[in-house]
């Protein structure tokens, strides 16, 4: 079995983001949805990340732009900032 450890990425300078679900053990295959969007999966079908071309665009980053992660199981939220 995987062990969960994602993470988000941004890449500013290419103005790309990227959602890590797992590392990458094992050559995965990108799968193109469309312009801005490509998703990673290996050939067990175990899904690796998803990449968002202008990424800016996409998730509506701005001055009050925030991430919130929230255990439905427990009922507890976190929000963390993500513009400075």
């Amino acid at each position: 079995m995987r062990s969960l450890s994602m993470k988000i990425t941004f890449d500013p300078r290419y103005n790309i983001a990227y959602l890590r679900f797992l590392e990458k053990r094992e050559q995965v295959e990108t799968i193109r949805i469309n312009d801005e969007l490509d998703i990673d999966i290996a050939p067990d079908g175990a899904l690796y990340g998803i990449e968002l071309l202008d990424a800016n665009e996409q998730l509506k980053v701005n001055e009050e732009a925030s991430l919130t992660y929230i255990n439905e199981a427990l009922g507890e939220e976190q929000t963390i900032r993500l513009a400075g």
